[in-house]
């Protein structure tokens, strides 16, 4: 009696070839096997999720006051293009709260209707304004 596990018969048979379907790619038979998420933008959405913002730190009168000070001395100024720091909120486009940021530059101008700071490379707004020094 033969064997059950005996595949001599079969070991000497050449491969099949299907004569209807064309051999599959390494690449696509690589996909089969790779892993893939059920829920698709869960990953991002996690990270999104696990990023951090900061809330908005309120300023007293006296911070107030520093600031417009230091506007109204810039305003002076503006035809000089003085170089500024200016940190400032930057309110996040997903979620609430932002980040501080601080960032250098020349002074474009003040555009006092619009309530903005216009440096070389961005506009601030005057409401959210943390601290300015001339430098």
């Amino acid at each position: 009696m033969k064997n059950s596990e005996d595949y001599s018969d079969m070991i000497g048979l050449p491969h099949h070839t299907s004569k209807k379907h064309p051999p599959m790619s390494r690449e696509a038979r690589a996909a089969q096997f790779s892993p893939f998420a059920a829920l698709k933008g869960y990953d991002e959405e996690l990270g999104e999720t696990a990023r951090l913002t900061h809330a908005r730190i309120l300023l007293d009168e006296e911070s107030k006051a520093a600031i417009n000070e230091k506007l109204l001395l810039l305003k002076e100024r503006e035809r000089e293009h003085p170089c500024v720091r200016v940190t400032y909120f930057l309110p996040d486009e997903h979620k609430a709260g932002g980040e501080y940021v601080t960032e250098e530059g020349e002074l474009r101008r003040i555009d006092a209707p619009q309530r903005k700071l216009l440096l070389a490379s961005s506009e601030i707004s005057f409401a959210d304004i943390f601290t300015i020094e001339i430098l």
